[in-house]
């Protein structure tokens, strides 16, 4: 079986449904608070999991209730937590007010997530046993940059692929993209990774933004666009490929990029080419996005199956 390690950040969402965004200064009376399991490394581990990788996950959480939530929901999708350290600081926390139109606006305390340090990384990664072991490793950066960027080094050193999505997002070293494949981003995240913004000519030309990550480094990069689906860049290849969207009704997109990369990850560890995953990714965000929540929202594989095959 395809084996994927998730070095990332774990969070309890509290979610609130409003009727739309408050202003400056403006209070707005919401729903009942739901606490759900979160967290962009913890989502794409669980979302590995779910779609057939054996998984591993890599991260922090305090010694609190929200903690063991967390920890207990990892297992309950199959995730192995052997590698979620427990720390002195307050578990992760994501504020999420929920729109109608199934959009959210996010604030994030990092919390435990901060002492993800480089050691900690080595002592969970089993001496490099764990990279060895795996046949894809996923990052993302809710985690101090360092320990994920050495965390793609370690993985990169012993051979196996490294799936970066850079979210949130920041410049990349040209060494660090060098060992992307691929580098995973939506619109806005690719123009920061560049260094550009909506004024350049190309800020809105995806495959030749696609393209551009590449020649700056990632040996392969994958562009979402939400409902318009995602654009695929390969090195030496001669044209960047589109993967179309699912028409589905959004609930709630919170965790649906996640969810993509997760399923993307299993896919690759699986052997499958980035055309491929990316079209299945693409299903397993549409089915997350009808439900409310992250991890909760994510189906297994045998559903997304289903889903396909309905879809025609």
């Amino acid at each position: 079986m395809s084996k994927v390690v998730v070095v990332g950040s774990a969070n309890a969402d509290l979610v609130v449904r409003v009727p739309r965004r408050p202003g400056g200064g403006e209070t707005l009376l919401g729903g009942d608070v739901q606490v759900l399991p979160g967290g962009k490394g913890a989502n794409q581990a669980a979302a590995a999991a779910r779609s057939g990788a054996t998984t591993r996950f890599i991260g922090c959480v305090g010694d609190d209730a929200n903690g063991a939530f967390l920890r207990e929901q990892l297992e309950l999708a199959g995730v192995d937590t052997g590698g979620l350290g427990q720390v002195e600081r307050p578990t992760g926390t994501a504020i999420i007010l929920l729109t109608p139109d199934g959009e959210n606006s996010i604030v994030v305390s990092p919390g435990a997530n901060h002492e993800l340090s480089v050691e900690r990384v080595d002592r969970a990664g089993r001496g490099g046993e764990a990279w060895a072991d795996g046949d894809a490793v996923v990052i993302s950066l809710e985690i101090p940059h360092p320990t994920a960027f050495h965390a793609a080094r370690r993985a990169a050193e012993a051979g196996v692929r490294v799936i970066l999505n850079a979210a949130p997002s920041t410049r990349l070293a040209a060494e660090l993209l060098e060992v992307l494949d691929p580098l995973i981003v939506n619109e806005h995240e690719a123009l920061e990774v560049l260094g550009l913004d909506e004024r350049d000519p190309e800020a809105f030309d995806y495959p030749r933004l696609a393209a551009r990550l590449c020649e700056a480094g990632a040996r392969s990069a994958v562009i979402t666009l939400g409902a318009d689906g995602a654009v695929i860049a390969e090195r030496g290849a001669a044209a960047a490929t589109r993967v179309p969207a699912y028409a589905v009704q959004a609930v709630d997109t919170t965790g649906a990029g996640d969810a993509f990369v997760g399923a993307v990850a299993a896919e690759l560890a699986a052997g499958r080419s980035l055309v491929d995953a990316v079209r299945f990714a693409t299903a397993v965000s549409a089915v997350s996005v009808q439900r409310v929540g992250a991890q909760v929202s994510y189906a297994d594989r045998r559903e997304v199956e289903a889903f396909i095959a309905a879809a025609g």
